[in-house]
């Protein structure tokens, strides 16, 4: 199972900006909405993590603290949950890294988004991120990264080690 979990960069490619997602108020949004203006961080985790995905949220926070540039203003950042059973309800929870950023407009340019499997998929294969969920546990096994965009919508995946 685990031969389909880890990180494949994909150096120069575009994420493709027509698939359809829900933002944390419900509302469908176009992925291709977020990028291009500005650079951007991409992320993809699931909000009922037990385990990596809230610490990838935090260190994410905790670090983009320190950087002189703000979310929402020089750039964006979208997270998106690889498990399609969740919902806008559980992308709410981007309330709370929002908080913990402490930056006013961080709440216009850090977008939690949900979707459907087809468009979960298509996301993970462009931007390299290969996942699997395991029945027997009810969890996703997956690996931590971020990936960023510059404006012209190009990505490259930066693996966190922990």
């Amino acid at each position: 199972m685990l031969k389909q979990v880890g990180i494949d960069q994909h150096l120069d490619q575009q994420i493709p900006p027509d698939l359809s997602f829900r933002d944390e108020s419900g509302k469908t949004v176009r992925l291709g909405d977020y990028f291009g203006k500005k650079p951007a961080i991409l992320n993809l985790v699931y909000y009922q993590c037990p385990m990596l995905c809230g610490e990838v949220l935090s260190g994410m926070t905790s670090a983009l603290g320190m950087v002189n540039f703000n979310i929402g203003k020089e750039f964006d950042v979208i997270t998106v949950s690889i498990d399609p059973r969740e919902g806008p309800d559980l992308a709410i929870a981007k309330n709370t890294f929002v908080q913990r950023y402490r930056r006013p407009g961080a709440e216009n340019g850090w977008h939690f988004l949900t979707g459907d499997q087809k468009n979960i998929t298509a996301l993970a294969s462009a931007a390299g991120f290969g996942y699997e969920y395991d029945e027997a546990s009810g969890q996703f096994a997956h690996a931590t990264a971020i990936m960023v965009s510059d404006a012209g919508r190009k990505n490259f995946a930066l693996p966190l080690r922990g």
